[in-house]
């Protein structure tokens, strides 16, 4: 089978988008179009990848990563996709098979994609097409009587009979690229764009006996464009509507599947509950019968079997142990890590920090970079004064401590194993293990004292 080479058409302005952004660096699913087309052509292992980039420039490029390195090629002027093609010709080798895609379509499929490579490795053009109940604004595909392509053509040179086709050209193609390299330069720009179509290679295909063989996506989603905010918006929803189904399908309880938005990974073990307006971003895991609240961010973070996040808590960039209970309004910030039955209540924010198990902070605490043994319980209002003006020092806190509410400890300090710090201390020495810590207080009181009262106004 020959190499394959992707090539990506990503010159376009985006003028119906309404904004500074390149149309193809806005996000599905928190990941800039052009990432995702780039991310699928390397599932399908080329030998190169090359992007025809435009307008946006460098800032296209620099949004853009990638695995095995990318060609850039630029168009200027856009003169249409036949011509942005050919400007990607001398970086793919004639020998290759060559794969059209577009920054602007960004849910397309590996395996939608591997149907027209195959095609095209037989020495024939596989080309995608779909059908549709409102054509309006796309090209028609043209067949003769015995239901062979003949040709697309655009809307806005088409004949009225040619309007009524409901099967549209989706603009993505496979060909064996001796056979595109040679169409390309013939392609003419009589037509009401005056730009130089792709599709025009077609007709030239049929005009060589070429076998041409089409093929649709799997879903429909898969081919559809991008254009406007509009469609940007409908797409996302799209798009996660296949996120729930597909957790749904795997056994994870969404409680409305219309109210969980993914923008990254989600990977469920047996079990899962999720509530309503999730947002999950990045990479993340969760464990067997985690249950996760309404309202909740988890972003990079890995949570294990049986814990409990309540509604309104952010996690990020953690890893949560076993049978753990967060939340509701807590933050979990990153390099942060709970060992199991950990409990982190309401208000409770933790940076940079390591808990053991069993510990306890259930009340508007802030533990920063500190060390927390296990079977530790904090106390409400609780800090840890980490920040000095211009470092970040360490808190450490032994096993089985006890720290009273409205405490502060000012690092560098260590708590030791056993010590209990009495409510309203403030500790900026080391404490001893298993010694009770409080600072000096007096009581004063006034006898026979009259409260103010509220003036009255005149």
């Amino acid at each position: 089978m020959p190499s394959l080479a992707i090539v990506i058409l990503a010159a376009g302005q985006g003028k119906r988008m309404k904004s500074a952004l390149p149309k193809v660096l806005h996000a599905i699913g928190g990941i800039p179009m052009l990432q995702r087309v780039v991310n699928v052509a390397e599932a399908l292992s080329p030998d190169k990848v090359a992007i025809v980039y435009g307008h946006g420039g460098e800032t296209v490029r620099a949004a853009v990563s990638s695995n095995t390195g990318l060609v850039w090629v630029k168009q200027e002027p856009q003169l249409g996709t036949g011509h942005a093609v050919l400007q990607a010709m001398p970086y793919v080798a004639q020998t290759q098979t060559t794969l059209i895609l577009y920054g602007d379509v960004p849910l397309i499929g590996e395996a939608t994609l591997n149907n027209l490579v195959e095609i095209a490795a037989q020495g024939g053009v596989g080309w995608l097409t779909n059908v549709v109940s409102n054509p309006e604004g796309l090209g028609r595909v043209i067949r003769d009587a015995s239901g062979a392509v003949m040709a697309i053509v655009e809307e806005r040179d088409a004949t009225p009979a040619q309007r009524a086709i409901c099967e549209i050209n989706t603009g993505f193609l496979a060909c064996p690229t001796a056979s595109l390299a040679r169409w390309l330069p013939m392609l003419g720009n009589r037509n009401a764009q005056g730009e130089y179509y792709l599709t025009d290679i077609l007709g030239m295909a049929v005009a060589e006996g070429i076998k041409v063989t089409t093929h649709t996506p799997k879903h429909s989603w898969e081919v559809i464009g991008i254009n406007s905010k509009d469609q940007l918006a409908s797409l996302e929803r799209l798009y996660q509507q296949e996120n729930a189904r597909r957790l749904m399908a795997s056994g994870v309880t969404l409680l409305d599947p219309t109210r969980l938005d993914i923008r990254g990974e989600l990977v469920c073990e047996t079990d899962v509950t999720v509530d309503v307006n999730v947002l999950v971003e990045g990479q993340v895991w969760l464990g067997r019968n985690v249950s996760i609240g309404a309202n909740t961010v988890l972003k990079n973070c890995h949570i294990g079997e049986g814990t409990t996040i309540l509604p309104f808590t952010h996690i990020d960039s953690a890893i949560i142990g076993a049978n753990v209970r967060i939340g509701p309004y807590a933050r979990i910030r990153p390099d942060t890590k709970l060992a199991d039955g950990v409990h982190i209540g309401n208000f409770v924010e933790v940076k940079a920090s390591q808990i053991g198990a069993g510990s306890k902070a259930n009340h508007l605490s802030y533990i920063g970079d500190s060390t927390v043994g296990s079977s530790v319980n904090i106390g409400a209002g609780t800090i840890t004064c980490n920040y000095d003006g211009a470092n970040k020092h360490r808190t450490v806190i032994g096993d089985n401590v006890h720290i009273g509410s409205d405490v502060q400890l000012i690092a560098p300090v260590t708590i030791n194993t056993g010590a209990t710090i009495g409510a309203g201390t403030t500790i900026w020495k080391d404490v001893a293990a298993a010694s009770l810590t409080v600072n000096p207080k007096t009581q004063a009181a006034t006898p026979n004292w009259q409260r103010p009262t509220k003036k009255t106004k005149n």
